[in-house]
């Protein structure tokens, strides 16, 4: 089976500097200097087909853009990249988001994925007004996607659950194909969601022998619902024709880092409810040695930046060892991204995925197995001679 690849759509703005944001923390100000417009991300959109990305995950949150519209917008300058649009199922109702998932497919061609996610800090939560706390709104999380899938399997559905109640609810038009559902969470409650719920789990760049003990926890709690997942790993990515080059450029972007904002930014993330966010804490410390945790596997993108902080760093053949050796855990889908994210999609699609598809790992899931540029077929009119 072909690994598959995501990359990622920064509307939070972009630069050649780590921009921040998310878990609460404001996107940080210094270095937006490509603004998240949708000419811009259209590029980044373009790019990533073109090197053989399969989607584009697109955030969600006050820091950024909201990721309905973006990608709506963003997809007609696209013809087969898939968004995995990020949402929050406290914040639109179940019967509402299946209509407007449904109305996404027939106006793209089959092309959303759908990453569900409950919303780890409370503030944040109620500034949206929505005042559960963390376990009751993974409970709803349950109840939402019960009632979505129901509807996209054209049902007419009835409930009266324990945060939601629908009554004689029904999509016109079910959606074809019916999206696949991406989830991320490290709490109990979260592995109970996911192993009901979802297609695929998601989990943020650990150390391979952290990931191998998420998976087997999913796995295990997955087959007690008599299901099965696959498994999917959220990194950013700084690889180059040299590890030496890889470093530095790890180097230069950990030189921009404004202590008082790396001060600012922990602090933050520090009062985070989230057990994902506290696991990426703990890889840095919140300091500036000991950041390769791992061979390759860098902290410092988490010193200025909530959610997944960790980097695969090193020359193009050391990044595509790492990416096989989360495979061989059970990982098949990566999430990637990179500083800035139009230049670091070349980076990796030209110099890693070539070796990944030597080694009979990828393809390209548009071109076929050679990853060659189909030929043009261009019509002329017949008018009996020819040149």
């Amino acid at each position: 089976m072909s690994l598959t690849f995501h990359w990622f759509l920064p509307t939070n703005g972009d630069s050649r500097h780590v921009v921040g944001g998310g878990h609460g923390t404001p996107a940080t100000a210094s270095g937006r200097d490509r603004p998240p417009t949708v000419a811009y991300l259209s590029q980044i959109a373009r790019a990533a087909e073109d090197l053989g990305f399969v989607g584009a995950l697109t955030p969600t949150g006050a820091w950024c853009e909201d990721a309905w519209l973006t990608t709506a917008m963003v997809s007609q300058a696209s013809d087969r990249l898939k968004f995995l649009v990020a949402f929050r199922p406290g914040f639109v109702s179940p019967t509402l988001a299946a209509q407007m998932a449904s109305t996404f497919q027939r106006q793209t061609g089959g092309r959303l994925l759908l990453n569900v996610v409950t919303g780890g800090e409370s503030h944040e939560q109620r500034a949206y007004g929505d005042f559960l706390d963390k376990d009751d709104r993974y409970r709803r999380t349950g109840e939402f996607l019960d009632i979505v899938r129901q509807l996209w399997e054209g049902k007419v559905v009835d409930l009266a659950g324990e945060h939601l109640k629908v009554e004689d609810a029904k999509l016109a038009r079910v959606p074809d194909p019916v999206p696949e559902v991406y989830f991320g969470g490290s709490s109990p409650i979260a592995g109970e969601i996911a192993a009901r719920h979802v297609d695929v789990y998601l989990t943020w760049g650990e150390p391979p022998a952290a990931v191998a003990e998420k998976i087997a926890w999913i796995r295990a709690l997955a087959a007690k619902e008599g299901r099965t997942l696959r498994f999917g790993i959220r990194l950013h990515v700084i690889t180059r024709d040299t590890a030496e080059q890889a470093w530095a450029e790890a180097n230069r972007l950990l030189e921009g880092f404004d202590p008082e904002t790396v001060r600012s930014v922990q602090a933050g993330l520090a009062r985070s409810e989230s057990e994902g966010q506290q696991r990426m804490l703990v890889l840095h410390g919140g300091g500036r040695d000991g950041l390769e945790i791992h061979p390759n596997l860098w902290a410092g993108i988490g010193l200025v930046r909530g959610g997944a902080g960790t980097a695969l760093v090193g020359s193009h053949d050391e990044v595509a060892e790492r990416i096989k050796e989360y495979h061989a855990l059970g990982i098949d889908e990566f999430v990637l991204s990179g500083y800035p994210h139009l230049e670091e999609a070349y980076w990796f699609g030209e110099g890693v995925l070539p070796r990944l598809q030597a080694k009979g790992l990828w393809t390209h899931p548009f071109r076929g197995a050679t990853a060659e540029p189909p030929v043009a077929q261009v019509p002329f009119a017949d008018t009996g001679s020819r040149r």
